[in-house]
């Protein structure tokens, strides 16, 4: 068990809870076993959630840090499928650990330095859509405003992926919704000229 613990590494050095031991477990199980084991090795996970989906599924959210999340993505769609076997019946979704910083008020803003645009709740809300579709690419995004005010999203992703993705469209859904309160719907429109 003292092994799993270095394949995830806790922000402020909080202890895992259970789903994150077996996801943690998982990922060592793999770096051991299989071909991955060269990429695996330098990688770790900072936090997972289990998310209930549509019709009682739920999905596994993995959290990693920003920095390496090039090369998680590298790897991604083999080390989903290989989870997804371990885990049956439950998705796998991998998302970089970001931080929205406030935005700054009059009071607050004299000594500390600019806020980076990608630390905007708008920027983080994007690159959590970007990291969630992975491997597929978001091409369009349409915002429905309800007659109610509500907001709806409707994101385009790429026509040449739908046959990989289109299983895990409701899931995406939920764990979008569940993280940032937004709703999005997602769809494979044709290309047009």
């Amino acid at each position: 068990m003292a092994l799993a613990r270095g394949k995830i590494i806790k922000v402020g050095g909080k202890e895992p809870d259970e789903v994150e031991m077996q996801i943690s477990q998982a990922l060592l199980d793999l770096e051991v076993n299989s071909d991955l084991k060269a990429s695996l090795r330098e990688l770790h996970i900072t936090a997972a959630k289990e998310v209930e989906c549509s019709a009682g599924k739920k999905a596994i959210v993995i959290f990693v840090p920003v920095p390496q999340m090039k090369a998680f993505q590298k790897i991604q769609t083999r080390l989903v499928r290989e989870l997804e076997k371990k885990f049956s019946g439950k998705h796998v979704v991998f998302i970089a650990q970001r931080t929205i910083l406030p935005k700054p008020t009059r009071k607050a803003n004299k000594l500390k330095q600019k806020r980076p645009r990608s630390r905007t709740l708008q920027a983080v809300h994007n690159a959590i859509l970007d990291d969630l579709v992975y491997p597929a690419e978001i091409v369009g995004k349409r915002i429905r405003i309800r007659l109610d005010g509500s907001r709806l999203f409707k994101v385009h992703l790429d026509k040449s992926q739908q046959t990989n993705i289109e299983h895990k469209v409701e899931t995406f859904s939920s764990v979008y919704k569940k993280l940032t309160g937004k709703e999005v719907n997602f769809e494979f429109p044709e290309a047009y000229l």
